[in-house]
């Protein structure tokens, strides 16, 4: 079949089966990477129609979908919007669920009565559902918010790292990868940790120009604090602006901004990780329905929300980096109306950052996890080394990350952890190297709030920049905009534009991620992310072209 064919086909069957006539040109470039037998990695914003994606193109394909979703709440949102179409059933097999639904939901997908099955990650753990899903004949293997299998990422989460391995237990089908937002090294870790082959990748367009951008700068956190308040208040009022969000650093902030706002006239709710699961879900489920304006919230609050008509985002403290924020601000105006997004900024907030990601490679329990294995001679499952270690078990899972990034350990697809052979001391030198680096590039990616924050020139810009993603001209609708002179210059000139591969004499590798009037931003391998004057770079020798 001709790519022409392949694109008819697919359209008829999105306007037959959903009801859509139009399809983006990156829904339709990821699709066809797929229908053409490629695994793929699609990076498109928010409200972007992400799941059209492995939607459609599992109406063509024999064999059920599996879609690892990380939310309930989520899972429970994307199977209630295929059930509004022509479409065979979705179903989800969870922990909430009764024994009799989980069994209902897998004898519905072996009949062929579903076509598409939700997951959570933690479920693909289970040696049962493993083979379970082997027996279906699994013809796409969709992970959404594939950030979160990159530790580089803003939400990490260990159970994605399982995944890789789960996609080569069942046969290495088709992979689609799917998120909001992936700087490049998030990019690169989700296609090593889920083993993309020959897979394609499909980067949207970052720009949401009916987001106004803007920053407001406090000395004094009880000045700080009174200003957000003041501002839910004065939006709130109006019922064109009435609902948002208003994120925080902590559940303290969450409980205490929540209280403010509850006393001031507002109707508010706080979500925070500390909640009960069903509390959480009550949250989120009351502001989908409207129950509730406002929702204060740490990070943990808004993954794969569907709500068209939030109209503003407040940050009362600054966020560990610019993709969280970005994750967070493309929740407002996703039905492309105007919306405020607004950043309450104090520079000693960033220290508060800095500590919460501060954690140093777990040298002890590497030394023990190393150890252990290296004393068995054959495979061994991660839990079974419990009783040989003093450690959490959390600390062993990023001890055993780490060694599995610097090469020391390998993981079978039964999950079985296989130590290389080499000197314990060495494994462990390595994986405190990379932890350390890593841990360069989390204080860079705070100091490029720094810089968000700072910044004299377009905010669109430079957060734009921050995605590689080159901006010619002000945007216009931020606030250093609002006060900069019509004939503001334009980006420099450079033999180094976005996406230039690169080298420092000190710092090694890296990659241009965006040019302005009089400065570089450089994304280099091992210490992350550098601001360099342009003129240095112009005049001297400090970047050679890779």
């Amino acid at each position: 079949m001709s790519a022409r064919e392949r694109t008819a086909e697919l359209k008829r069957v999105a306007e037959e089966r959903f009801g859509w006539a139009d399809l983006h040109e990156d829904q339709l470039a990821a699709m066809r990477h797929v229908m053409a037998g490629h695994d793929v990695l699609a990076v498109l914003p928010t409200g972007a129609g992400k799941s059209a994606i492995y939607q459609v193109p599992a109406l063509l394909l024999d064999g059920p979908t599996l879609v690892v979703s990380p939310l309930i709440a989520l899972q429970h949102d994307q199977i209630e919007g295929l059930e509004d179409n022509a479409v065979p059933d979705a179903v989800a097999v969870n922990s909430s669920q009764a024994a009799g639904e989980r069994t209902q939901a897998w004898r519905a997908v072996r009949r062929g009565d579903a076509e598409y099955l939700f997951l959570a990650p933690e479920q693909l753990a289970k040696d049962d559902v493993l083979d379970a899903l082997g027996e279906l004949g699994v013809s796409l293997f969709v992970v959404d918010e594939a950030h979160c299998v990159s530790s580089w990422g803003h939400d990490f989460r260990p159970d994605y790292l399982r995944l890789g391995q789960v996609v080569e237990r069942l046969g290495h089908p088709r992979v689609i990868a799917l998120t909001a937002t992936a700087a490049l090294p998030v990019r690169e870790d989700i296609v090593t940790r889920l083993g993309l082959r020959d897979h394609r990748e499909v980067i949207g367009d970052f720009d949401r120009p009916n987001l106004r951008l803007a920053v407001e700068r406090f000395t004094e956190d009880a000045d700080k604090r009174a200003a957000v308040v003041a501002r839910v208040r004065e939006l709130t009022a109006d019922p064109a602006t009435r609902r948002g969000l208003v994120y925080v650093a902590s559940r303290k902030d969450a409980d205490r901004y929540a209280a403010d706002l509850a006393d001031a006239g507002v109707r508010v709710a706080r979500y925070h990780a500390g909640m009960k699961a069903a509390d959480r879900e009550q949250v989120h489920g009351r502001f989908l329905a409207d129950d509730v304006d406002v929702v204060v919230a740490t990070s943990a609050f808004g993954m794969g929300i569907d709500k068209p008509d939030v109209r503003f985002v407040l940050h009362a403290s600054a966020p560990d980096s610019l993709d969280s924020y970005y994750q967070q601000v493309g929740r407002a105006g996703r039905d492309g109306d105007p919306a405020t997004v607004t950043l309450f900024y104090r520079p000693e907030d960033l220290h508060l950052q800095k500590f919460l990601t501060a954690a140093k490679p777990p040298l002890e329990p590497l030394r023990q996890v190393t150890r252990a294995l290296a004393g068995h001679d054959s495979p061994v499952r991660p839990e079974d080394l419990d009783d040989e270690l003093d450690t959490s078990t959390a600390q062993r899972t990023r001890a055993v990350n780490l060694l599995e990034q610097a090469g020391a350990v390998t993981t079978d697809d039964t999950g079985r952890l296989d130590y290389s052979g080499r000197a314990p001391e060495e494994a462990v030198a390595d994986a405190v190297e990379l932890g350390e680096a890593h841990q360069r590039l989390v204080r860079s990616r705070i100091e490029m709030v720094r810089g968000y924050a700072e910044t004299t020139g377009c905010r669109r810009q430079f957060l734009l920049g921050y995605f590689g993603q080159q901006r010619s001209g002000r945007c216009g609708n931020c606030d250093t905009c609002d006060t900069a002179p019509d004939d503001s210059p334009a980006p420099g000139d450079t033999t180094f534009p976005a996406n230039t591969p690169v080298r420092h004499q000190e710092w090694g590798r890296g990659v241009v991620m965006s040019t302005e009037q009089d400065r570089l931003t450089v994304l280099f391998d091992e210490v992350g992310y550098k601001t360099l004057s342009l003129a240095a770079v112009t005049e001297g020798d400090l970047l050679t072209p890779e």
